[in-house]
């Protein structure tokens, strides 16, 4: 099973599901922690093969977002967790996209942050950059180069060393695993353009979000099933860059549903 941490608020109390991105672990929500513990029971998990959590030799070799999903579930399921909300950034709003698909009834909200709603022709690129080398140059300065496409400005650089610094606990056969993952993402956004219904979501995006803002901007315009606030002066990660403007948007949005 996954490692996972819990902060009991009280047995009332709704469910927020913490889910983070590919290379990095539950460590990052440290910023949003103390404040939604105040409110609700508050769940993070570390992905398979990332944190504290084990990889291929325990979980097995079969990596694809529903078995990644399945993991998640399967901490719920230990828990007692019937629904929940679910919190995710960047590659985690996929993990949280899967799951809302694989078992409607146990997601109560999704909130997005840093979404990857669609790879556009740079995000194609680099992708399949990555596949020509992934297996010719070390892991790692890979991560890097992409850690600074997608968050290339001075106000990014805490995020970039963050994600990099967590990286590094990667083995490079985990690494590996996890970026075939890429090539079921086209097919999977597609087919994710279609949003399920009785499901409430945010988006919640920085503004110098490049890589993915406009393509999340272009779905919520063209579903109207879904809510886009946009945090200024904020690149990919606005959970760590901009945070207590993401917990005060994230907070009352999941207030307004239990009231």
């Amino acid at each position: 099973m996954l490692f996972y941490k819990t902060h009991h608020h009280t047995s009332q109390a709704p469910w927020v599901v913490f889910v983070h991105g590919a290379g990095g672990s539950s460590a990052i929500w440290y910023k949003q922690v103390r404040a939604f513990r105040a409110q609700f029971n508050v769940l993070l998990v570390d992905l398979r093969g990332h944190g504290r959590s084990p990889g291929a030799a325990v979980m097995g070799n079969k990596y694809n977002f529903e078995t990644i999903s399945a993991d998640v579930l399967e901490v719920l399921n230990h828990l007692r967790i019937s629904k929940a909300h679910f919190v995710g950034v960047s590659l985690g709003t996929i993990i949280i996209r899967q799951i809302a698909e694989m078992a409607p009834e146990r997601v109560q909200s999704m909130i997005l942050a840093g979404a990857i709603a669609k790879l556009d022709i740079r995000s194609r690129f680099f992708v399949g950059l990555g596949r020509m080398f992934k297996n010719l140059v070390p892991y790692l300065w890979l991560y890097k180069l992409f850690a600074f496409v997608i968050m290339p400005r001075k106000n990014h650089a805490a995020s970039r060393s963050f994600f990099v610094n967590e990286a590094r606990k990667l083995a490079q056969q985990e690494f590996l695993r996890w970026y075939k993952l890429t090539s079921q993402l086209r097919p999977l956004l597609k087919r994710f353009e279609v949003p399920l219904p009785g499901i409430p979501t945010l988006y919640v995006m920085g503004r110098q979000d490049h890589m993915f803002l406009p393509t999340v901007q272009d779905l919520v315009e063209r579903t109207q099933q879904a809510t886009l606030e946009i945090v200024e002066q904020c690149g990919h990660v606005v959970t760590m860059e901009q945070p207590n403007e993401f917990n005060r948007r994230a907070i009352s949005f999941l207030l307004a549903m239990n009231r």
